[in-house]
């Protein structure tokens, strides 16, 4: 079966002290292009993501959002007391050594706190045990995406097979017209040599050779069978095992676009020409779909 391109996946746990969500969506793209989004602590990870995702996703425009909210309250910022005290004194000195008016109204402390490095922040750290943990909620949320491109590509195929179908069902009414096709220009040649050269004149052997060479020119036996071939071959493949087969689908509908065309170049019928503008109608549809196969 075939897999959409697009997709959307998402998973929650626990990690640590903190609920940990990644969401995973992806839109069409000729290759793996992925936009990862992850907090600080969770970067050293990065690397191993990436390549994780690579593996798993294989195409699509990706976008990966990794969010948290803490659980319980956590001290991450802690004040320099030993710092503190030494600014303190030294501003104290400097006022009791200078003749400064007011100085009992100044304060102190709120201009110590403004100094730097009063204030220090506390490096988060991931554990070999977190780490593992979000290993698992990134494969969780790949697992909920890849099932979601799945189902997509259900009705995808659907769609797809549909018009392949069309278009068989379509090579089969072209049958009925060819034999017509074929003795209305027999029909048309011989008139014209009549209007032209009287009819005792005309040499039945060089007409008979000239008829076969615009028949042969007209016959799509071998246009029939390549369409018709390389319609199975696009459902065989379909229906194959494995995922990443948009690009093979996109050349198999090239090579049934080509066979399309040319019956169009030799229909030489009206009838013929209508069911070959359905024919085309039906392959844009498919083409249009293709895009969104994985």
């Amino acid at each position: 079966m075939i897999y959409s391109m697009t997709g959307y996946g998402k998973a929650e746990s626990n990690i640590g002290t903190k609920k940990v969500t990644v969401e995973i969506k992806s839109v069409n793209s000729k290759t793996f292009d992925c936009n990862l989004r992850t907090p600080s602590f969770f970067r050293e990870k990065e690397m191993e993501i990436r390549s994780l995702l690579a593996k798993e996703l294989i195409r699509g425009k990706i976008e990966v959002n990794v969010n948290y909210t803490t659980l319980e309250t956590e001290q991450k910022h802690f004040v320099n007391k030993g710092l503190v005290q030494r600014y303190y004194q030294d501003l104290l000195e400097v006022v009791n050594e200078s003749e400064l008016s007011n100085k009992d109204k100044i304060d102190f402390l709120s201009i110590v706190m403004r100094m730097p490095e009063v204030m220090r922040s506390e490096k988060e750290a991931l554990s070999k045990v977190d780490a593992q943990s979000y290993i698992e909620l990134v494969k969780s949320a790949v697992e909920q995406f890849i099932a979601f491109r799945k189902e997509e590509g259900v009705s995808l195929q659907n769609d797809i097979f549909s018009n392949i179908q069309n278009i068989l069902e379509l090579l089969g009414r072209v049958e009925p017209y060819e034999q017509e096709r074929i003795e209305t220009v027999k029909e048309r040649i011989k008139k014209n040599l009549e209007s032209l050269i009287d009819k005792p004149n005309i040499d039945e052997n060089r007409y008979h050779q000239e008829l076969i060479y615009y028949i042969e020119k007209l016959d799509i036996s071998e246009e029939k069978v390549r369409l018709k071939a390389h319609c199975e071959h696009f459902l065989k493949t379909a229906n194959g095992e494995g995922v990443g087969k948009g690009k093979k689908l996109g050349f198999i509908t090239q090579e049934i676009g080509r066979e399309i065309n040319t019956l169009g170049s030799k229909a030489n019928h009206a009838e013929m020409q209508k069911i070959v503008v359905l024919m085309k109608d039906a392959l844009e549809k498919i083409k249009e779909q293709i895009l969104n196969v994985l």
